[in-house]
């Protein structure tokens, strides 16, 4: 006869076994997902803060470690610089060009959110500039004053136009919340500056680029130089682009795109990477020179074959090749990628033989070093070391903070300033510094035998660069991951210089969200 009793004492015990295991799991979900909810709510509140003025940030007890000090009387700040002394301030919007006797260029840009068709047959929602993506290519010749009027008609967040690698003046930036307000739809703005450096740049907007820039709203900028510094019969440029999360584009198609040349022809292909991911490209067809990074021209460039070309994110990289005989230049994406991203054509004979590329082209060691101001033995007056980190789930992190929380580096006009930056996780992050170019000054504690001047260095994880530059352009300086998706995602610190404020915020109040 059976035990109703002991059987309901064994049933019993299973419950508490399942009951504990079940307790158990939900600790160790909790454990797994609450982090990852405490740092998405961190990002959250990091990049839509209510209202933060980028320019004040230093003045804040928690960043002190960066700061002089100030002083408060009544409710005026009193700046000061970093040997304590009270100094003058000067508003970033203030801070432009007179036209002197440059020549003027002027160009109309219109930024609006409508359908377009791409040429694989497909119809997508898109921001454009002058109705397509990317916009028109601004080209002038150096010294010149560019005038670009934007007028926005329908992208409900606001827009503006950063001009990435450009050395201009802080009130033509184009970071929203920073140096102005996003130009909400039916508004407008103007901008203004002199040409100053030739080379190869582009345009974007920096009001929530991550989302703008992958729906369309960049374009090239180039600027030609007075003077060639080497011998060129035409001068070609492709942007690279990712729209979405994974169309691939060259000059807004789909399709292999085809340059005219003849045999014999010198070119000067200048290759922008607008993707926030490395892309790597073989060539094919001659030897080539690497003549430009970022729009800095490199001093003595070897020649070399069959090399694989790593294009950071937001970087540019200009190459000059001759089209031999009866043959055409091609190159190709060697990226995990590649079969979606175009061909480049170059001529009109036969297609090259293809073969496995010699090798990854080596900036740290390419070209012929010119001794100048900035060296590892340099007398630097500011030194600093970014650990750039990644935090489970969500945040990107700049010595373990996001964003606005990162205290900012405060330099004085004429410091020279010397920056170390260790990739702790993440990926790869192409660090972009505003406003400056820096020089490289060593890779993994080794010093480079190059003279390489760039304003985005990918940095690879498990990597440490040394990079420096002189802060001779005062202003309120975003530096940044240009994979915009971790720039969103707290990966965003300023430059600021002592004495510079502005009159806008970053924030849900204001409406400006830069990333």
């Amino acid at each position: 006869m059976s035990n109703p009793g002991k059987v309901k004492k064994k049933w019993s015990k299973r419950q508490k076994r399942w009951m504990g295991f079940g307790i158990f799991i939900v600790i160790l979900l909790g454990a797994f997902f609450l982090p990852s909810f405490y740092w998405t709510i961190q990002v959250n509140q990091a990049y839509k803060p209510e209202s933060v003025n980028m320019g004040e940030m230093h003045l804040d007890s928690s960043h002190a470690s960066h700061s002089a000090g100030t002083n408060q009387i009544g409710s005026e700040t009193i700046h000061t610089n970093r040997a304590g002394e009270v100094i003058e301030t000067r508003s970033c919007f203030d801070m432009r060009d007179t036209q002197g006797d440059a020549i003027v260029r002027s160009f109309e840009v219109t930024a609006e959110a409508k359908s377009i068709n791409l040429d694989n047959g497909s119809s997508v929602d898109a921001y454009t500039l002058n109705g397509t993506t990317p916009g028109p290519e601004i080209r002038v010749k150096e010294g010149e004053m560019v005038r670009v009027h934007l007028k926005n008609i329908n992208v409900e967040e606001g827009v503006t136009l950063h001009w990435h690698g450009v050395v201009l003046h802080c009130s033509q930036d184009g970071v929203a919340g920073v140096t102005q307000d996003a130009v909400e739809p039916g508004g407008e703005f103007t901008y203004e500056f002199i040409a100053r450096h030739s080379g190869s740049f582009w345009y974007h907007s920096h009001q929530q680029s991550s989302l703008q820039a992958k729906k369309g709203l960049i374009g090239r900028f180039i600027v030609e130089p007075k003077v060639k510094p080497f011998e060129y019969e035409q001068d070609l440029a492709v942007t690279l682009q990712r729209f979405g999360n994974s169309t691939m584009l060259i000059n807004s198609s789909t399709k292999d795109v085809h340059f005219s040349a003849r045999s014999g022809e010198w070119v000067r292909l200048r290759i922008v990477n607008s993707d926030s991911r490395t892309q790597n490209v073989n060539v094919y067809g001659n030897s080539f020179q690497v003549v430009s990074i970022d729009g800095s021209d490199i001093p003595g460039p070897e020649v070399i074959q069959a090399q694989t070309l790593p294009i950071g994110a937001g970087q540019r990289y200009d190459i000059l090749i001759q089209v031999p005989e009866n043959e055409r230049i091609l190159l190709q994406s060697t990226s995990a990628d590649r079969r979606s991203l175009p061909d480049i054509h170059i001529g009109e004979g036969t297609m090259p033989e293809r073969g496995q590329a010699k090798g990854r082209f080596d900036f740290t060691v390419y070209g012929t070093p010119t001794p100048d101001d900035l060296s590892i033995d340099s007398d630097y007056d500011v030194v600093e070391h970014l650990i750039l980190g990644h935090k489970a789930f969500a945040a990107y992190t700049i010595n373990g903070e996001i964003f606005h929380h990162i205290p900012p580096i405060m330099v004085e006009e004429g410091d020279l300033v010397k920056i170390s930056l260790t990739n702790d996780g993440g990926g790869t992050h192409p660090m972009h510094l505003h406003g400056h170019i820096f020089k490289v000054l060593s890779k993994n504690g080794i010093p480079l035998t190059s003279n390489v001047y760039m304003d985005t260095l990918p940095i690879e994880e498990g990597e440490t660069f040394e990079i420096a530059f002189v802060a001779d352009n005062p202003g309120l300086w975003m530096k940044h991951c240009h994979n915009l998706e971790h720039a969103a995602s707290g990966m965003t610190m300023m430059v600021n210089y002592y004495g510079v404020t502005t009159p806008f915020t970053v924030g849900t109040v204001s409406g400006n969200l830069p990333d």
